[in-house]
């Protein structure tokens, strides 16, 4: 029993300074930054004659938005038609769909009716590889009139200025590419606060904290990665046959010598009403992604679970004084961070479901163990096998 209280001692011990490390990274990259990101976040809804310098500003090069597509999530038409009205002066949005029968496509054809001059639409996009999604961007790239290049997920919302933010750090050569993290700022139901805990509290911290320790970002996050053609090709372009895809372009760009530039901007992504069961199916997914790419040192993550080592703690220590000093401490720091994150990305509309985190780590920590081990993942309801580096087949039935 002294063994498992010095074990379980030493994993709060680790994770306590985890949520310090969290904390600390979060307030300093964000830090006196929080106000510059959120004057620059101007509202979907917010007139373009209300920001009359901005074409002038930043008519630095023609763009091409890619937005892979498959289903229709929540919110997809106002998401879609936030890219449609942005205030910068040359660009255009193509969609790609696989399915010729997918229920987005007549919300496309809507979109493009809309928005002519900006909108083109792709379906029926015949797999090249296992990974739909890149496929149909290889096929979008190919399509693409410019050479800056946005490949944008289908469920993000974006502001006025979205293209602005995310090309400005391209205009330095040494920066291949520009990634945002994205997170639902007001969640609906209880699986979608879950979702937007383990963005926001978790998974941002978490990359951060890679960054610092890795002198730089070596990963890029779907939600939005900008590049120019010239590096995307100089870095090896798309791989149509891997999970991870945006993790692992992120990785060969900072391999190949350029700066991955991770933005302080933090996007808005429309949770919708998703379950428990689906956060944890897709975090699921991530979890083997991130162990087939870090290796080793996806294990070095049972010290982000805290919180979760307190109650057996308590239990075989019979509650003595020192455990439940411990306990106290390790949630008042976890709490402490919570609330330096949701400042530094100005979601306070998170602060009510806050009675929610000790689901959220336990939750944390049963994808943690899940994807300690095992090849197979689902996505977009196929299953499919990982393995060597992140590369992905069809699973067998």
């Amino acid at each position: 029993m002294i063994v498992l209280e010095v074990l379980f001692g030493v994993l709060i011990i680790g994770g306590v300074a985890f949520y310090f490390g969290c904390a600390f990274f979060t307030s300093r990259f964000f830090g006196s930054n929080v106000a510059l990101a959120q004057t620059m976040a101007i509202s979907p809804g917010a007139e373009k004659s209300s920001f009359p310098n901005l074409d002038t500003a930043f008519s630095f090069s023609p763009v091409s938005i890619l937005v892979p597509v498959c289903g229709l999530d929540a919110g997809a038409w106002e998401n879609w038609s936030s890219l449609c009205k942005q205030t910068y002066t040359s660009y255009e949005v193509l969609f790609g769909v696989v399915d010729p029968r997918d229920p987005a496509i007549p919300v496309l054809r809507e979109l493009a009716d809309k928005f002519p001059e900006k909108v083109r639409v792709f379906t029926g996009l015949k797999p090249r590889g296992i990974n739909y999604k890149d496929s149909s961007l290889s096929y979008l790239l190919e399509e693409a009139r410019y050479d800056w290049i946005i490949f944008v997920d289908s469920d993000i919302r974006v502001p006025l200025n979205y293209i602005e933010i995310v090309t400005t750090p391209l205009l330095d050569v040494k920066v291949g590419m520009v990634t945002c993290a994205f997170i639902g700022h007001t969640p609906q139901s209880l699986g979608a606060a879950i979702a937007s805990f383990g963005r926001c509290f978790d998974f941002i911290p978490s990359l951060l904290i890679a960054r610092a320790i890795d002198n730089g970002l070596k990963c890029a996050i779907g939600t939005t990665i900008a590049t120019r053609r010239d590096a995307l090709i100089n870095y090896g372009g798309l791989h149509l046959n891997r999970i991870g895809s945006d993790y692992n372009i992120g990785k060969r760009a900072a391999a190949a010598g350029y700066i991955v530039e991770l933005s302080r901007y933090v996007l808005e992504s429309d949770t919708g009403t998703e379950s428990i069961g689906d956060v944890y199916q897709r975090e699921l997914r991530w979890a083997r992604t991130i162990r087939f790419n870090r290796g080793a040192q996806y294990y070095a993550m049972i010290f982000c679970h805290a919180t979760v080592f307190c109650l057996p703690l308590l239990l075989i220590s019979h509650f003595a004084n020192w455990a439940i000093a411990l306990t106290l401490v390790c949630f008042l720091i976890r709490y402490i961070q919570v609330f330096i994150s949701i400042r530094s990305m100005a979601a306070p509309n998170l602060i009510p479901w806050l009675w929610a985190v000790p689901i959220r780590d336990l939750l944390s920590f049963a994808v943690w163990v899940m994807g300690s081990y095992g090849q197979n993942v689902y996505w977009r309801g196929r299953r499919l096998r990982v393995y060597s580096d992140g590369l992905i087949t069809q699973a067998k039935s």
